[in-house]
C-alpha cells in the first residue's frame, strides 16, 4: 500500500517538475521576445528622429549654402565657403544614419567585435557576483542586522 501510495507521489512530483521546467522555459522565451521588440522599436525610433533632423537639417544647410554663397561672391572673399566644410559632413551623416547603410555598417562592426575583440567587452573587475553586490549593500544599508 505505502508503495503504491509514494509511486503515485513521485510520478506527480515528476510531472510537476516538468511544468515548472516547461512553464520557465516558455516564460523566458517570452521575454526574450519581448526585449527584442522593445530594442526593435527604440531603434525605429531612433532611425525615425534621424530622418525627421534630416529634414530639419537640409533646409538649414541649403539656406546657408545660398546666404555663403551670395556673401561669398557679394564681398569677394572665398573664406565665407569654409563653414559649408563641416556642415557638409554632418549632412553626410545625417543622411547615412536616415537613409544609407550606416546601420549595417555598424551592425557588421559589432559583430566583428564580438567575434574577434570580446575582451574589450569584459566589465571592469569581472562580471557581477551576487557575493559582490550583497557585500555592497551591506556596506550601504543603515538597517542591516548581523547574524
Amino acid at each position: 500500500m505505502g508503495f503504491i501510495f509514494s509511486k503515485s507521489i513521485n510520478e506527480n512530483l515528476k510531472s510537476q517538475q516538468e511544468f515548472m521546467l516547461m512553464n520557465s522555459r516558455l516564460q523566458l522565451e517570452r521575454q526574450l521576445l519581448m526585449q527584442n521588440q522593445m530594442r526593435e522599436r527604440q531603434m525605429a525610433m531612433q532611425i525615425a528622429w534621424t530622418r525627421e533632423f534630416l529634414k530639419y537639417f537640409g533646409i538649414f544647410f541649403g539656406l546657408a549654402a545660398v546666404g555663403l554663397t551670395a556673401g561669398a561672391i557679394k564681398n569677394k572673399k572665398p573664406g565665407l565657403f569654409l563653414p559649408m566644410v563641416p556642415l557638409s559632413f554632418v549632412l553626410a551623416y545625417q543622411y547615412d544614419m536616415g537613409y544609407g547603410t550606416l546601420l549595417q555598417r555598424m551592425k557588421g562592426e559589432a559583430e566583428h567585435i564580438l567575434d574577434t575583440e570580446n575582451t574589450l567587452l569584459e566589465m571592469p573587475k569581472g562580471a557581477l557576483t551576487f557575493e559582490s553586490l550583497e557585500k555592497a549593500r551591506r556596506a550601504q544599508s543603515k538597517f542591516f542586522i548581523e547574524k
